[in-house]
């Protein structure tokens, strides 16, 4: 998989897609918001891996949206009719929001290793991600409050459940920087590590420890959590019930408990490629 703004690998179960701009502080050009949900969607679907790793090349991990896209005047209302201007600018908005809810909707977790700045739509970006583990220089900015517009790609959608609503509010009104250290205490990431190395290294354990369990366990977590997030207790329950009901695996239990007893790492089977036709 060859991509213009981001380099892919896969290996031991761990897609690896690393943004590749660092010269431009990995920011957004138009050809990013196309290749990223079709390589998330890709491994998803395919099943080509069991945990996708998210991380960046150079100084920052992204500036967010590329500046020439706002220079470019494609944000600009025609003059003619701004009614149906602003109809279609919805449906390009939604186009947008939907290269980050890719991550939300891969089978598999998403990490996110951030080192520097994640800027503007960045925070959009990583609060779509399942974790979020930071270097000790990161820092997080709403930035679009500070350029004259609203956060509009999935910031506030899900920052507020992530983090407290306080925090979420004041990120939004002030535009400033949060430092790691201040996005760990209040939830916004899992872990700081000293440098990017460690950052890296440390990601990738963990990466591969979720890539050590079963696959339908792994997704079936995933799915309850999201669905938890945006239903009621009694709704989630229930779906739980259901979901277990129809796909847990015994098999699979049997198969943790013989590896731990011989002293092997287990074998599990891979979730299946998605079929989109007959």
């Amino acid at each position: 998989m060859k991509y213009s703004c981001f380099t892919a690998e896969i290996a031991d179960g761990i897609a690896h897609l690393r943004f590749s701009r660092p010269d431009k502080f990995n920011s957004f050009i138009p050809e990013f918001w196309r290749e990223l949900p079709e390589a998330v969607t890709q491994i998803s679907e395919n099943a080509k891996a069991r945990v996708i790793v998210l991380s960046a090349e150079g100084k920052h991990f992204t500036a967010g949206m590329d500046i020439s896209v706002f220079m470019s005047g494609a944000l600009d209302a025609p003059p003619d009719n701004t009614h149906v201007a602003a109809e279609a600018f919805r449906h390009h908005v939604k186009a947008l929001q939907a290269t980050f809810s890719a991550l939300e909707n891969a089978r598999q977790p998403v990490l996110a290793a951030i080192q520097g700045g994640t800027i503007g739509a960045g925070v959009d970006l990583v609060s779509a991600c399942d974790c979020r583990y930071a270097s000790a220089d990161a820092f997080f900015c709403v930035q679009e409050t500070a350029i004259g517009m609203t956060a509009d790609v999935g910031t506030f959608p899900r920052l507020a459940k992530i983090i407290p609503e306080g925090w979420a509010r004041q990120m939004a009104y002030t535009a400033e920087r949060l430092p790691a250290a201040k996005a760990k205490e209040i939830g916004l990431v899992n872990e700081v590590f000293e440098t990017h190395e460690a950052l890296l290294n440390g990601v990738m354990e963990i990466a591969g420890k979720i890539a050590a369990h079963s696959p339908l366990a792994v997704t079936g977590c995933k799915q309850m959590i999201t669905y938890a997030r945006d239903h009621s207790t009694a709704d989630t329950l229930d779906y739980i019930a259901l979901w277990n009901a129809a796909m847990l695996r015994a098999d699979d239990i049997k198969e943790s408990y013989i590896a731990k007893s011989e002293k092997r790492e287990p074998k599990f089977d891979e979730l299946r490629p998605i079929k989109k036709s007959l």
